[in-house]
């Protein structure tokens, strides 16, 4: 087990409730925070920009491809970006809180 981060933006406040409510719900995230973000992007050879929500998740590494699969399924945007970065340390108190509260077989706190 790897403790990991996952950035995801999303449409609005409403989509990034949802889309966390329902990985915490699974127990496959431990912790969403939501930030107001500006981006701009590329899409369609055009420089964009928009006001967006960006979810900042706390889980582990295993958990990747179910977290894919429900943003999948609950996200507006055609193409969204769900990014992982690993952690490289974590201080041992919110390390047994996301031990104690990840649905994974095999974690003991």
């Amino acid at each position: 087990m790897k403790q990991c981060l996952l950035f995801l933006s999303c449409k609005n406040t409403e989509e990034a409730d949802k889309i966390s409510y329902e990985l915490l719900g699974e127990k496959i995230i431990v912790c969403a925070k939501k930030i107001p973000i500006n981006s701009s992007y590329l899409w369609k050879n055009k420089i964009k920009s928009s006001q967006e929500i960006l979810l900042i998740m706390d889980s582990i590494e295993e958990n990747f491809e179910k977290i894919d699969i429900v943003v999948k399924k609950l996200h507006s945007y055609k193409t969204y970006n769900l990014v992982m970065t690993k952690v490289d340390k974590i201080n041992n108190k919110a390390l047994k809180w996301l031990q104690k509260n990840m649905l994974h077989p095999n974690i003991t706190v």
